[in-house]
């Protein structure tokens, strides 16, 4: 019984892929159909040639201002005292803390010479005692401060608002 079944199944196969065969006939076709298509596009073409007349667009563009919502920006609020530099207002872009006063000085030093008016500020926390902020600009309104504090952030990753209570 079994080496009938494998018989027929040899057989079966051998049939299979004789059927799949493709003929000479039928690339021959192809092949020809292919050169008739070829000769049928290379075939000369005249082309003519009309006059275009050029008639100059004008534009005229409107300004647009666009005001920018900042008041989804986050802030955080600290109770802050002045340790060296101008008085601070009401928003300020802090671009360095730390726990050793000189380290905030040196990096005021830095933003100095910069350009920059940067402020040294003593603030008193919960966790980390007392803290040492070095902040670059200070602004009277968030949306300043804001803007500000996305040019620094190129320079000083970390850079956050603060708001003086």
């Amino acid at each position: 019984m079994k080496k009938i079944f494998w018989m027929g199944t040899a057989l079966f196969m051998v049939f299979a892929m004789s059927s799949c065969k493709s003929k000479e006939s039928a690339y021959k076709k192809a092949y020809e159909k292919a050169k008739a298509q070829q000769t049928a596009t290379t075939a000369p073409v005249t082309q003519q040639t009309t006059p275009v007349s050029v008639t100059p667009v004008t534009t005229t563009t409107t300004p647009t201002t666009t005001t920018a919502d900042y008041s989804n920006v986050s802030v955080r609020t600290e109770n802050v005292t002045l340790v060296s530099g101008a008085p601070l207002k009401a928003y300020s872009v802090v671009v360095g803390s730390f726990g050793v006063k000189a380290n905030a000085t040196g990096l005021a030093n830095t933003l100095n010479s910069k350009g920059y008016t940067a402020r040294v500020v003593q603030a008193n926390t919960s966790s980390n005692g007392v803290m040492y902020r070095v902040c670059a600009t200070s602004y009277d309104t968030k949306a300043e401060a804001a803007q500000s504090r996305n040019n620094l952030i190129g320079q000083y990753p970390g850079a956050w608002l603060l708001y003086k209570k």
